[in-house]
């Protein structure tokens, strides 16, 4: 399946970037590449082929090291204010976002 350039200029309004009509070729180009690479890697059959949790477990056997699941202290509010002076907004300990739903 080809991209068209109204299919790049579309996907580029979904990704909110904004590209020049010099550019829509070189994109049109590379998209279709990505595109082709996923049509070759869904031709392949893979029934029967089970999943791994590493890629090295086909070659030895793989102990994932996990750590415990366990709460950490909470932050004290002058912790909490050293950490929220990098937010470019927030509001009462909260980070504050632009509405992305319309």
């Amino acid at each position: 399946m080809a991209l068209t350039e109204t299919d790049v200029a579309f996907v580029a309004k979904l990704a909110r970037l904004h590209i020049t009509p010099e550019q829509q070729p070189a994109l049109k180009h590379e998209l279709n590449q990505v595109m082709g690479l996923i049509e070759q890697l869904q031709s392949i059959n893979t029934k029967g082929v089970e999943p791994l949790a590493h890629p090295l477990s086909v070659l030895h056997d793989i102990e994932l090291r996990l750590r415990e699941d366990v709460s950490l202290p909470t932050n004290t509010i002058a912790q909490r204010n050293h950490l929220m002076q990098n937010a470019p907004a927030n509001a009462d300990g909260l980070f504050l976002v632009p509405r992305v739903i319309e």
